[in-house]
């Protein structure tokens, strides 16, 4: 199948193209990710809502394998909707994360409030940076674009995604899915250690957002703070062509190799 995943009711296929750069079983992040925002926001709700924030814990290693998605509602009100996301494989929790919905309502908001822009290149003006830098198919059905520094090399960097691939077979990939598969990108983006000496893995995920982005490329201006004792920080502001709209951060585990 060309797309990362084929739903039927609560069983999913994962294609091979969901593996990731740390071994060749196990599945990129921003794949289990985007499926939990698909199931979520395919939870119906009341009035209209929009996803406002994900957290995600990667709770084991993800297989390239058939998932079974459970979900449950954990608030419904008439502003909010909170709800769970079980991403299991053969009966085991592997994802378990919170996805909040917001009611959508159209505001006249004071002339100086408005979005933060852009001073960086846009994807259009900044560098291409080929996917060959990793030997994970999920990357390659990635495009991305370097305003500021380049993919895992040392230091803050800011880079430009775009969902490329069908992540869900028969669904249009979401604004919010388009958001969380870059924001697993983050501690590439700000690698703060050598990637052929150390790894860097991120436990968890979480994603902010003001408003929906716009547009299929979303920028990532991330920064990596590295701590003694083998854990650390991967955070970024998330932009599109219009403004930064979002945060993301991400807890890592830092080990040599």
């Amino acid at each position: 199948m060309d797309a990362i995943y084929r739903v039927d009711g609560n069983r999913v296929l994962t294609s091979p193209d969901a593996a990731g750069p740390w071994d060749p079983l196990m599945q990129h992040g921003s794949a289990p990710s985007s499926l939990v925002v698909w199931a979520a926001e395919a939870i119906p709700t009341p009035v209209p809502m929009l996803v406002a924030r994900v957290t995600i814990d990667l709770m084991r290693p993800v297989p390239v394998a058939p998932l079974t998605i459970e979900t449950e509602i954990l608030r419904a009100g008439r502003k909010i909707q909170l709800c769970a996301i079980r991403l299991l494989a053969d009966g085991v929790v592997v994802v378990g994360a919170t996805v909040l919905k917001i009611k959508t309502q159209a505001l006249s908001l004071p002339p100086d409030v408005a979005d933060l822009p852009v001073e960086l290149p846009g994807p259009d003006q900044s560098r291409p940076e080929p996917a060959d830098f990793s030997s994970s198919p999920f990357v390659s059905g990635m495009s991305l674009r370097a305003a500021r520094g380049r993919f895992g090399a040392p230091g803050p960097g800011a880079i430009w995604y775009r969902a490329d691939r069908t992540l869900v077979e028969g669904a249009p990939v979401s604004q919010a899915m388009r958001a969380v598969v870059a924001a697993d990108f983050c501690n590439g983006t700000s690698a703060a250690l050598d990637f052929r000496e150390w790894t860097f893995i991120n436990a968890d995920l979480t994603v902010s957002m003001a408003r929906q982005p716009v547009g299929e490329w979303i920028l990532l201006d991330a920064e990596s703070w590295i701590g003694p004792d083998g854990a650390g920080l991967a955070m970024a502001r998330l932009a599109d062509t219009e403004g930064y709209f979002g945060r993301v951060v991400q807890s890592l585990v830092i080990e040599k190799r």
